[in-house]
């Protein structure tokens, strides 16, 4: 890996990121991804999730590879991979992240640690990585990726002894969400870019739908082969059911509260900031 580093040109090594969103899934990354793109001074990846320090995912493609994505020479040039902050589930990448990129500045975006939990298993089921019911998928609290994904402060504290505070931003969905060109002005002062520009696009939210589908049996067998996607469309009742939001009962909610509680407390000492909206 670091051999094909060394064979890099200058030119190609300006093309290397120098800005990294390192999640939190199912926080805002796609939002934030976009609206960073659009403005004159930011680059951002055409592919997001490009999961490059993930030795399970694309480590093993090199640097060559990371650099293709990086198309154009900006004053900062950045992507988003909510998989660089699933510690345990993958390891090591604030170390290869260092290697390649040490200067780089890395947002990280964060919501309500209980709303994120829902959220993150709604997205695993929808998309059939989850087959339980959501308080049977919880019924374990321990070693369960749909907690420690949620656990903020662990997360950010595994890339504390590679990047400083001071080139990590922490933003909340919640503030992006009601403030969005607010917080904008926030990120673009923090990666020194106008932080005056503005877009109609900041108004709008990305990969977003109210409408939740799950593919059916049949759907799933159908829909790798290479018509599938038409049956989709001409028999949707047949190839999909709506999904209904889950209910997480009272008692598993207190619990998953009692369980991330000293994670915000940590996360707030570290920050300064209160998080004062959510539910914990």
């Amino acid at each position: 890996m670091l051999t094909n580093r060394s064979r890099s040109t200058s030119l190609s090594i300006q093309c290397l990121p120098n800005l990294v969103i390192i999640g939190a899934m199912k926080c805002g990354t796609t939002s934030l991804h976009q609206y960073l793109d659009l403005h004159p001074q930011i680059h951002m990846s055409g592919l997001k999730e490009l999961d490059f320090f993930v030795r399970e995912k694309n480590w093993r493609r090199g640097i060559n590879w990371y650099q293709s994505h990086f198309t154009k020479i900006a004053d900062v040039v950045g992507e988003s991979s909510p998989n660089y902050t699933k510690h345990p589930l993958f390891t090591g990448i604030p170390e290869r992240m260092h290697q390649i990129i040490p200067k780089a500045k890395l947002i990280y975006l964060v919501r309500d640690p209980v709303s994120r939990v829902v959220s993150h298993y709604l997205h695993q089921y929808i998309n059939r990585a989850e087959h339980r019911d959501l308080n049977e998928a919880l019924a374990d609290l321990s070693n369960n990726n749909y907690i420690t994904s949620s656990c903020y402060a662990m997360q950010l504290e595994q890339f504390l002894p590679y990047y400083p505070l001071k080139q990590i931003l922490l933003v909340s969905l919640e503030e992006l969400s009601h403030s969005p060109l607010n917080t904008l002005q926030r990120v673009f002062r923090f990666l020194e870019v106008d932080p005056t520009f503005e877009h109609p696009a900041f108004s709008q939210v990305f990969h977003q739908s109210s409408d939740k589908q799950r593919l059916t049996n049949l759907g799933a067998m159908l829909f790798h082969v290479p018509t599938g996607g038409r049956l989709l469309k001409v028999l949707p009742h047949l190839m999909a059911q709506p999904v209904p939001p889950p209910k997480l009962n009272q008692s598993l909610r207190e619990r998953l509260i009692e369980v991330l509680k000293c994670d915000v407390e940590r996360l707030q000492a570290l920050t300064g900031d209160s998080f004062s909206q959510w539910s914990l």
